[in-house]
């Protein structure tokens, strides 16, 4: 129940920190799209470094199906993952609600551009760096533990100030799932949950191909 827990503990505070940044902007204008992308990859790093060796520190869904594809995760656990991310993002949101009811916006990922399949291809592409990435540095013969935060809130800042503007950075079903549901607003959800797992799948196949030894 640990590592359930510390997922949703995870999951919180991404969220908070990462939509509490938007939905400030919205009200003072003051921390922009780099502050944003900022928030939402220091909250990350902190807290691969602070769960991590609890759960992994997955706090997104894709994340976890990923490593359960990869068989670092155990089937009775994704579920479990899944919802506890799910829940922690949802408690993040409903209390960003309240205590920011002057915000426009509860810092949702909606399509910003008039194409939705540019901004399924982009989330489908930065979500397959970021596993790409995870998967490197939990490799344990690689011996990168210690910079593992650093490399993956790294990520999720360039991608969140990249193309933020045009998708809103999810790669992360979790973080696009909470806000909708404050809002009640689903439009083009499908693509913040569909396309961030696709990359996160590929990204271990690939993994898979350069990992091995085995010469073709």
């Amino acid at each position: 129940m640990k590592k359930y827990l510390a997922e949703l503990i995870g999951t919180f505070i991404m969220i908070f920190i990462g939509t509490g940044s938007i939905m400030i902007d919205s009200i003072h204008n003051e921390i922009g799209n780099i502050g944003i992308g900022l928030s939402f990859g220091l909250s990350v790093m902190s807290v691969v470094y602070a769960i991590g060796s609890v759960s992994g520190a997955h706090i997104n869904p894709a994340v976890s199906i990923a490593f359960w594809l990869d068989k670092k995760l155990m089937t009775k656990d994704l579920i479990p993952y899944i919802f506890f991310q799910i829940i922690g993002g949802i408690l993040a949101s409903t209390l960003l609600f309240f205590l920011l009811p002057e915000s426009k916006t509860m810092g949702e990922t909606l399509v910003k551009c008039d194409d939705w399949k540019l901004v399924f291809i982009v989330e489908f592409i930065i979500t397959f760096i970021l596993m790409f990435v995870i998967l490197q540095v939990s490799d344990k013969s690689r011996n990168l533990d210690r910079f593992s935060g650093i490399a993956i809130g790294g990520v999720v800042a360039f991608a969140a100030i990249f193309v933020g503007p045009i998708s809103g950075a999810s790669m992360n079903p979790a973080r696009s799932i909470a806000p909708a549901i404050l809002i009640n607003d689903f439009s083009y959800l499908w693509i913040y949950i569909v396309s961030p797992i696709l990359g996160a799948v590929l990204s271990v196949f690939v993994y898979k191909i350069i990992k091995t030894k085995k010469i073709l």
